[in-house]
């Protein structure tokens, strides 16, 4: 046996952090925040161990917090005093996400990205305005190009709020195109939209709907949000969202589609974001819980992964434990 060439030479402490081919870095990271409107006081997420919704009143509070772990930026997401048909408090002036922006931006140095979406704020917690399509047997879907117009007005109250980058999560075919051009026109050229390209109708949303109050009151999202078999498809969409302006693009979940995200960083020269989602997060908090796992070391090795696959920016509920156990640059 010709053991000239030894792999394990380059393995031992001392050399071993040197030739480390991927790293993690606190900037690398997006950390959640939940505000509630209805509440003055934090409500633990139970399925979502460490992490709550905060009120409004406490959003900077909040924020402050995570700028503490070194991480920079935020994504905020909200849960309004009432909802209706339309999700119309998604883009009010005195809306939760509106109130607690202005306030996060003009106290804190964070850089806030919001979520353009309306499941949180419909009554029936479908993404968009709903329809009755003409079948044998009606029946209500959501209307794409109707919803088009509602996404942009939230985009729109977003920036005026002072948002410095919008995330959409709504999988509407023209989004992108809608809420550029709607950016556009109102003077905000310069807000970058985080597009979340490939969104896969998946089963591990479930915490963050229970955080959000965002369950579909009737069937489910396979309509508009993808197949979980397909990755062809995925290249499309992604592809799609670029000619419409995107700037960065996100694939959601992370940890079940790191092909995607290996797949979308090969293909495009964009930026390249993951969500690690609720479901990903607790089931690893669920193992620890049971003394079967060892949660710091599987999930900073789950968030490599995501890493090593490709993501440039990392959305993880890990995001503020991970940058306090990082060394400090």
């Amino acid at each position: 046996m010709d053991l000239r060439q030894r792999p394990r030479r380059l393995r031992r402490d001392g050399i071993r952090a040197s030739v480390s081919e991927t790293t993690l870095s606190a900037s690398d990271f997006i950390a959640p925040v939940f505000l509630d409107a209805t509440t003055d006081e934090r409500v633990p997420i139970e399925s979502m161990p460490g992490h709550e919704r905060v009120p409004v009143a406490e959003a900077v509070d909040r924020v402050r917090e995570v700028l503490e772990t070194g991480v920079e930026s935020v994504i905020i997401f909200g849960v309004p005093k009432s909802k209706d048909s339309t999700g119309s408090r998604a883009w009010a002036d005195d809306g939760v996400i509106q109130r607690a922006v202005r306030d996060i931006t003009r106290e804190t140095d964070a850089f806030v990205i919001t979520d353009v979406c309306m499941c949180e704020y419909t009554d029936h917690g479908h993404c968009g305005i709903l329809e009755e399509t003409a079948h044998e047997s009606p029946t209500l879907t959501v209307a794409n190009d109707a919803t088009l117009d509602r996404l942009a007005q939230i985009a729109v109250s977003h920036a005026d709020a002072g948002a410095q980058m919008v995330t959409l999560s709504s999988m509407t075919d023209g989004m992108v195109g809608a809420i550029r051009t709607s950016l556009d026109e109102h003077g905000y050229e310069d807000i970058p939209i985080m597009s979340t390209a490939a969104k896969y109708e998946s089963a591990f949303y479930g915490p963050f709907r229970e955080a959000t109050e965002g369950d579909p009151a009737f069937s489910d999202r396979r309509h508009y949000q993808m197949n979980p078999a397909n990755t062809r498809e995925a290249m499309r969409e992604v592809a799609l969202d670029v000619e419409q302006g995107a700037d960065v693009l996100m694939v959601k979940p992370a940890l079940a589609y790191l092909d995607v995200i290996q797949a979308v960083r090969k293909e495009f020269d964009h930026p390249v974001a993951a969500y690690n989602v609720s479901g990903e997060y607790a089931m690893l908090c669920a193992a620890d819980e049971k003394g079967w796992l060892d949660l710091d070391a599987v999930a900073r090795e789950s968030v490599l992964s995501i890493k090593r696959a490709g993501a440039d920016l990392i959305l993880t509920y890990f995001a503020e434990a991970l940058a306090e156990s990082l060394p400090k640059e």
